[in-house]
């Protein structure tokens, strides 16, 4: 007899990592304040080979509106400074021979729009992902039908996807307001 709970709870484990990603995609987005995530995607060249940035350099926010680079070591500076440049973080970064300076500039309203547009995006694409989990879980159940399972509990199941589905949409949606605020607040 197949257990009816191994895929409810595979369902919720797939919500939860829809989730988790929404909200890292929504961290990379810049919204006006200096976060270090923004530059999580930037590789840097070290000994032939490209490795993240925050393997070669540490990163911090001294205020809301700076972000300081330090490398741990001095020849690299320019390797950082070039691949933040040719980065789509969009900042130029200022070089004083030991750190590198990431100056925020306050978002433009069309900017703004644009960075809500690509939260809202992604918030699609989490619950794409939500929508998805629930739709195997169901089909699944469906087929444990087959393979013994009562009716009831088939359907009993399935309520209880849905509410978790339910739960997590919601989730989503608080996400993408929080950050949509965030990026609107001036």
């Amino acid at each position: 007899m197949v257990d009816t709970k191994q895929f409810v709870k595979a369902a919720e484990s797939k919500m939860t990592d829809a989730i988790n990603h929404l909200d890292n995609q929504l961290s990379h987005i810049r919204a006006g304040k200096a976060n270090p995530k923004i530059l999580d995607g930037i590789k840097v060249p070290y000994y032939g080979s490209p490795v993240p940035l925050a393997n070669v350099a540490t990163v911090t926010t001294p205020d809301a509106k700076t972000i300081i680079i330090t490398p741990w070591e001095k020849p690299l500076i320019k390797d950082i400074e070039k691949a933040i440049m040719n980065s789509e973080v969009g900042i130029t970064p200022e070089n004083n021979g030991e750190i590198i300076r990431l100056g925020i500039p306050p978002l433009t309203e069309e900017r703004r729009r644009a960075l809500a547009r690509q939260s809202k995006q992604e918030a699609e694409n989490a619950k794409i992902s939500v929508r998805n989990a629930r739709r195997d879980a169901i089909e699944q159940l469906k087929k444990s039908i087959k393979d013994g399972v009562p009716e009831d509990a088939e359907k009993d199941a399935e309520g209880e996807v849905q509410k978790i589905h339910d739960k997590f949409i919601k989730r989503v949606d608080e996400l993408y307001a929080a950050k949509e605020k965030e990026i609107m607040t001036v």
